[in-house]
C-alpha cells in the first residue's frame, strides 16, 4: 500500500469517527408526526420506505398487495429543528478522490433511504400514551348520511330536490348551516393541560438504527428507543398522469367523504365511483335524474348494496370536473384503509385517471413550532379492479 493511499484511509477513518449523523431532528409535540405516520399504517406488519432530503424533509411510503401505495410527506418546518447531512463516506470520496468521482447533482438534492417497521416506530412515539390527536367529533354532529326513508318531519316538508326521499338502500346528505370550519385546529387539539411527548430523532446512516429520545416533560423520565433499519426494497411505481385525469373532485371538508365511508358495511367487497359531467346531469329529465348521478359511491357485498349520492353544491364539492361518464371499481378493503388519514385531514382531493388509477390526497394541518400553520399531505394511489365495465 502506498503512502498516499495510507494517508487517505487514515483521514477517512478520522472523519468517519467525527462524522455528524445523517439526520438530527426534534419536535416538542409528537402528535402530528405520529398522525402523519398512522395515516399510512396499513397493517401491523408493514415495512415503510423512508427517504430523507434537506429541503423535502421525510417521505414515508408503504405498499400493499402491489395495488395500493400510501405516501406521507413530512416537511422540515413541521419540526423544531431539522438538520440533514449527506452521509460522510460520500463526502470523503468526492473530496479526496475528486479525479475519480465527482457529484453532478446539487448537494441539497441528494437523498438517503432506508426501511423501517412502521408499527414499531408508531408504538415508540406513543410510549407515554400521549401521541394521539383528539378525534374531531363536531363535524359528525352536523353532517350525516341518512337513508331516504328516515326523513324527519321538517325534511319531508322541504322542497329542496336533494332532500327528497330515495329508494331502499339510497342515502342522502343532510347539511347544516351551522357546520363548523373544519380547518380550525381546535378540533384536533385536546385540553391545554394535556401532557405532550417531545422527541429528538437521529439517524447515523446506512447500517445504523433510527434513534428516538422521548420525554414527557423536562423534569420527567426519558426513554431512548433504537429501531433497526434495513436497506430499502424496490416498491411498485404508480405514476399518476394529470393530463389523463377524467374525474377531479375536491371535497370542501374531508368529513363529507369520511362520514360516507364510515357508514358502509365493512363486509363489502367492492366500491365503485360513478360520475357524470355536470352538464349531462342538468340536461337529464327529472324522472331519469337518479340514473345520472353527479357523483355516486356504490358499495356492494354479500348482503346487498348501498348507494350514496353527492349533490352539485359548493358547500360539499369545492371542485368538480368530469370529462365523460365513468364507473370504476376498487377493492373496498383498500379504500377503507384511508379512514385513518381522513380522521386528521381537512380537505380531500379525489382524482381518477383514464386507465382507472385512483389518487386520494388528504390535506393535513400542522402547526409550526414558532407559530402559524403549515400544510402536509398524505396520498393514496390504488389500481382499479379488472372487472370494470367501461
Amino acid at each position: 500500500m502506498s503512502q498516499t493511499q495510507s494517508q487517505i484511509m487514515s483521514q477517512q477513518s478520522e472523519v468517519e469517527e467525527e462524522a455528524k449523523p445523517v439526520l438530527t431532528a426534534s419536535v416538542h409535540d409528537v402528535r402530528y408526526f405520529s398522525a402523519l405516520l398512522k395515516g399510512i399504517n396499513l397493517s401491523n406488519s408493514n415495512h415503510a420506505s423512508v427517504t430523507l432530503t434537506r429541503e423535502g424533509g421525510m417521505i414515508v411510503i408503504v405498499e400493499e398487495g402491489r395495488t395500493l401505495l400510501a405516501t406521507s410527506y413530512i416537511y422540515p418546518d413541521h419540526f423544531d429543528a431539522w438538520d440533514y447531512t449527506i452521509p460522510e463516506p460520500t463526502r470523503v470520496l468526492s473530496s479526496q478522490l475528486s479525479d475519480l468521482s465527482k457529484a453532478d447533482d446539487p448537494e441539497d438534492d441528494r437523498s438517503t433511504s432506508f426501511e423501517i417497521p412502521l408499527n414499531t416506530l408508531i408504538e415508540c412515539l406513543n410510549i407515554f400514551g400521549t401521541a394521539n390527536l383528539s378525534a374531531a367529533t363536531s363535524s359528525a354532529k352536523t353532517k350525516k348520511w341518512r337513508r331516504g326513508e328516515d326523513e324527519s318531519d321538517n325534511e319531508r316538508g322541504g322542497d329542496n330536490e336533494d332532500n327528497r326521499g330515495g329508494g331502499r338502500g339510497r342515502h342522502r346528505q343532510r347539511e347544516s348551516s351551522n357546520a363548523p370550519n373544519n380547518s380550525r385546529l381546535e378540533q384536533y387539539f385536546g385540553a391545554n393541560h394535556e401532557k405532550r411527548t417531545s422527541m429528538r430523532l437521529s439517524y447515523g446512516g446506512s447500517g445504523y438504527p433510527l434513534t428516538l429520545l422521548l420525554a414527557e416533560d423536562s423534569t420527567g423520565p426519558t426513554t431512548t428507543c433504537e429501531i433497526t433499519t434495513y436497506d430499502p426494497e424496490p416498491m411498485i411505481e404508480l405514476p399518476f398522469d394529470g393530463d389523463q385525469t377524467v374525474l377531479k373532485i375536491i371535497f370542501k371538508s374531508s368529513s363529507w367523504l369520511r362520514e360516507a365511508l364510515s357508514e358502509l358495511d365493512p363486509s363489502c367487497d367492492k366500491i365503485t365511483f360513478i360520475s357524470n359531467p355536470a352538464d349531462d346531469v342538468r340536461r337529464a329529465q327529472p324522472r331519469n335524474a337518479a340514473t345520472k348521478p353527479l357523483f355516486r359511491i356504490l358499495a356492494t357485498g354479500s348482503f346487498g348494496s348501498t348507494e350514496m349520492d353527492y349533490p352539485n353544491d359548493r358547500e360539499v364539492l369545492e371542485t368538480f370536473e368530469c370529462t365523460h361518464p365513468i364507473s370504476v371499481s376498487y377493492r373496498f378493503g383498500h379504500i377503507n384503509k384511508t379512514l385513518r388519514a381522513l380522521q386528521s385531514s381537512t380537505k380531500t382531493s379525489l382524482r381518477i385517471e383514464e386507465e382507472g388509477l385512483l389518487s386520494l390526497q388528504f390535506l393535513v394541518p400542522v402547526p409550526k413550532p414558532r407559530g402559524g400553520m403549515s400544510q402536509s399531505f398524505i396520498e393514496f394511489r390504488c389500481l382499479a379492479l379488472d372487472d370494470n365495465a367501461e
